[in-house]
């Protein structure tokens, strides 16, 4: 089942396990179960601390259970947990069997104090990046305190009750048989939604900090490498970050960052923030900058505030606060959105498997899209404004050899039409005829650009028309001490490699910027 390469990787992290653990199938007479005992039985091989149990019979077949030997609550996995839910299997089996997780102790503490029973249910499936983290996040949680139970469910194993729940988009998350979130989500929001208390507590935090020389304000790789840079300079660094990691985390594969052939976006986000904690950098991860205030004199301070209520003051504000995926702002996308409506065919493709899809967008993400659903779906067929697709000629001969694709240009997709439950098709306007046409299907994905996020900046800093922050060769914005970074900038070319180097320059240019500040004496007397 594991090739020689993994085995020797697993049976390394299985020296970490502390105390005796189970594994607990639940299997029946499939191909796919007599897969996951072949896999029980590799992992409990590798170990004197764990064993395979009897067949407990649970309702989901197949599945199997870790849980600390004689417990009867654990983690427990429907279907296989390999490709990217693999590293989930791991921390399962180390986390359960005493190794301690690399999370603060105020939030192990936190998920403890849990008061209730919660019975948290994941859908995931093996090509989604995003699902990791929130299996992870629950396993832990489950591992934690004994009230919680969680079970992490590939959607391409249990199909029936996908649809039969409407599942649309991945990773879902139910709790106690309820909707309880979609899409990516970090440890300490979930926390955040189950302890209504930990945003006010996490708010008091923040005002007691002292002022940053450095605060970065977004935590992609301008961000990231905007840190690091200012950090190695010995002066008082802090980030504040939405998500750390950005995008990035969104991003499947990536092939062009040079010197590493190929990485996966939550990988890079992974090691990104890793170098970050190398240095003195306080991290503020989960909290929304909305709104800057300038600093009044060059010894003032600027002021971010966020959207919990807290705000945090620096000598020098870099502002990295990247982009997001651009959406269509047609009648019904907002209505469908994780229902039909998607933004990522990596993560929710699987469930789209022989359905008929479209995606919006002739670039080259438009097109990868395009040739990597083609392969699952019944049908795919591309829509794009122009009037000829805009990417590479090798990607759109590779869609063109595709025998179950359809590219249609010169078209504006105007509205996405559903049945109230989920979407069903899409109309566009032949902007040649001005004719409208429907497209019947059952999933639409959008590739359609960026937008930076920098609404919250509208009233205060200078924005290009495309909302894009005016920045000169330095990273100076149009406030002095303000700098700016990454893909929210007129900086043409939106890459990481960019980012990462306008990020760093950023940094450079603020630290410049604080050595040539007057000191508060001269500042005082020319007041």
């Amino acid at each position: 089942m594991l090739d020689a390469t993994i085995k020797s990787q697993l049976q390394a992290y299985m020296a970490n396990i502390r105390h005796p653990i189970e594994l607990v199938p639940s299997l029946d007479t499939s191909a796919k179960a007599a897969e996951l005992r072949q896999l029980l039985e590799e992992i409990a091989g590798m170990s004197d601390l764990v064993s395979l149990a009897a067949d407990e019979g649970d309702a989901r077949k197949p599945s199997f259970r870790i849980s600390r030997a004689g417990e009867t609550t654990g983690i427990r996995f429907a279907g296989i947990p390999l490709g990217h839910e693999f590293t989930s299997l791991v921390l399962a089996l180390l986390w359960t069997g005493g190794h301690p997780p690399k999370f603060s102790d105020d939030v192990i503490e936190q998920v403890k104090a849990l008061d209730g029973d919660f019975d948290f249910e994941v859908y995931f499936s093996l090509s989604c990046q995003n699902c990791p983290d929130v299996v992870q996040a629950l396993t832990l949680m489950s591992v934690l305190n004994p009230r919680i139970k969680a079970t992490a469910i590939d959607g391409a194993f249990f199909k029936e009750e996908v649809e039969s729940r409407k599942v649309m988009a991945v990773p879902s998350v139910y709790l106690n048989g309820e909707s309880f979130g979609q899409g990516r989500m970090e440890l300490e929001q979930i926390l955040a939604k189950l302890d209504t208390g930990s945003v006010a507590k996490a708010a008091e935090k923040i005002a007691a900090k002292e002022a940053f020389d450095v605060l970065v304000v977004g935590g992609g790789p301008a961000g990231a490498a905007a840190a690091i840079y200012a950090a190695r300079k010995g002066i008082r660094t802090g980030v504040v970050a939405e998500r750390f990691g950005g995008q990035v985390l969104d991003t499947m594969a990536i092939e062009n960052f040079i010197s590493v052939s190929h990485t996966e976006g939550p990988k890079l986000a992974a090691h990104l923030e890793q170098h970050v904690k190398d240095y003195d950098v306080d991290i503020i991860n989960l909290q929304k900058a909305v709104q800057l205030i300038p600093a009044k004199g060059p010894n003032g301070l600027t002021e971010v505030k966020l959207e919990s209520g807290a705000s945090l003051k620096a000598k020098t504000v870099i502002l990295s606060t990247g982009a997001r995926w651009r959406q269509m702002n047609v009648p019904g996308e907002d209505e469908y959105r994780n229902r039909g409506v998607a933004y990522c065919p990596h993560c929710d493709g699987p469930l789209y498997k022989g359905k008929r899809v479209a995606v919006i967008g002739g670039g080259n993400s438009g097109v990868e899209a395009a040739i990597d659903l083609a392969g699952l779906a019944s049908h795919v067929t591309l829509v794009e404004f122009d009037s000829q697709l805009r990417a590479d000629a090798v990607l759109q001969r590779k869609l063109a050899s595709l025998p179950n694709t359809t590219v249609i240009t010169s078209a504006l997709t105007t509205e996405v039409h559903g049945d109230g439950e989920k979407v069903i098709g899409l109309t566009y306007k032949d902007r040649n005829s001005d004719q409208s046409h429907l497209i019947e299907l059952e999933g639409i994905f959008v590739q359609i650009g960026l937008v930076p996020n920098t609404e919250w900046l509208k009233d205060s800093i200078g924005l290009s028309n495309r909302g894009e922050i005016e920045i000169d060769h330095r990273g100076h914005t149009t406030i002095d001490g303000v700098f700016a970074a990454g893909d929210c900038t007129t900086v043409p070319y939106k890459q990481i490699v960019i980012a990462m180097g306008q990020g760093s320059t950023a940094a450079l240019s603020a630290f410049d910027h604080l050595i040539r500040l007057p000191a508060v004496e001269e500042a005082l007397a020319a007041e």
